[in-house]
């Protein structure tokens, strides 16, 4: 296939890394010939607005330090098209003689792919259509892991390494509510920040475990009792066995996005609930919790090299895909040998809408907790130059008494 015209667009919450990703694609649609190189100003949105900029014109130097900042350069959106939606957007691809439509997101940007996909395929109309994945979350199926979530990661471990710190020099109870609405990916490579065995996170909830306010309170009365601190790490999407999630229960006003989703971010309500059940029913009365929030997606400067390397090939690789492919897809990221990757493409019905948890064999026995397996599975991810916390040694210094009255 010609390269022809190029249409590229960034869909969902923002990443650290996903303009790597957008500039692996300019720099490959270059490399191929590309007549034109459109981008869509926030996301789908951009399409049906007619809010197109031509990344032709940037320079190269201009695109890497584009590469090189975190959020979304060309804007995004939570916009859940439904069919009429998506045939606005082809009905826009088509008057700009677009042949390939290149969409940068998560779950539900890789369905509206699929739609618009299908819409293209009936009208008969030659549109290739390839998802380029990211989300902190690292819940698409089907790929070892996703664009953006190895840099949120390792913010969430060098954050909660400085929590432990803290919590060590001034002893209480920490609690640290972490990103994560199914899959509790994010949440769990707080663990990746201890050094020394009594180091926190000394208790984990995930939302692949059912949460229970007795056995919460029990599990943190027990660290307390036994190290005089505890230091929590909580995904945000926590839930009872009936599958509520905690912090809407909490809600008098449940806010809800356009996909449906409970808005757990951008409110503390969870933190607060667990803090006060900490101080009201177990007596400890220095307990503080924080909100990660957006802070973790798109921090500057807390980059896994790692992550911005993969994310310019996915970007690359989905070129090469739509202009010598057979097919539409969804480009995964393969794990082989010690630590290396391979590229390929999934069908997009294969990752369209679904949500990928962490395995069982990523979390402890007791569901507090991670194993030595998600260790490492996450180490090589996070990239070089992870910062190491360092203790005194403290050689005791013998205790004489009060001195004697002469």
């Amino acid at each position: 296939m010609a390269a022809g015209r190029i249409l590229v667009a960034q869909g969902g919450g923002p990443t650290a890394v996903i303009n790597q990703s957008l500039v692996g694609v300019v720099l490959a649609a270059r490399q191929a010939g590309a007549s034109r190189i459109y981008g869509a100003l926030h996301g789908v949105r951009g399409i049906i607005d007619e809010d197109l900029v031509d990344l032709s014109w940037e320079t190269t130097a201009q695109l890497e330090r584009v590469a090189a900042t975190p959020s979304a350069a060309l804007g995004s959106t939570r916009d859940k098209p439904d069919v009429a939606y998506c045939q606005k957007i082809f009905a826009v691809l088509r008057a700009h003689q677009i042949e390939q439509f290149l969409y940068i997101g998560g779950n539900d940007s890789s369905d509206t792919v699929r739609i618009v996909s299908e819409q293209a395929h009936q009208a008969g109309y030659p549109l290739r259509c390839i998802h380029i994945p990211k989300t902190i979350d690292n819940d698409l199926v089907g790929s070892d892991h996703t664009p953006g979530y190895p840099s949120a990661a390792r913010f969430v471990a060098q954050a909660f390494a400085g929590a432990n710190l803290d919590n060590a020099a001034l002893p209480g109870v920490y609690v640290g509510v972490v990103m994560g609405r199914h899959a509790g990916f994010l949440t769990a490579a707080a663990a990746l920040g201890r050094s020394t065995p009594d180091d926190g996170p000394h208790l984990i909830y995930l939302p692949e475990r059912s949460f229970d306010m007795a056995r919460f309170l029990a599990d943190v009365k027990a660290v307390h009792a036994r190290l005089g601190r505890c230091v929590i790490a909580v995904s945000e999407g926590i839930h009872d066995a009936d599958g509520n999630a905690i912090a809407s229960l909490l809600a008098k006003d449940v806010e809800r996005d356009a996909h449906g989703n409970v808005q757990l971010s951008g409110t503390g309500a969870l933190a607060d609930l667990l803090c006060d059940a900490i101080k009201d029913q177990l007596g400890i009365k220095r307990v503080r919790g924080d909100t990660f929030g957006y802070v973790q997606r798109s921090f500057l400067g807390c980059v896994s090299d790692v992550d911005q390397r993969e994310a310019r090939e996915v970007g690359e690789k989905a070129v090469q895909f739509a202009l010598h492919g057979a097919r539409d897809g969804s480009v995964a990221i393969r794990r082989c040998a010690d630590y290396a990757v391979e590229y390929a493409l999934l069908p997009l019905e294969a990752v369209a809408g679904k949500t990928r948890v962490m395995e069982d064999v990523f979390i402890d026995a007791a569901g507090t907790g991670v194993t030595e397996a998600f260790l490492r599975y996450l180490r090589p991810l996070v990239g070089a130059g992870m910062p190491e916390a360092h203790r005194l040694r403290a050689a005791p210094v013998a205790k004489l008494g009060p001195p004697t009255a002469a």
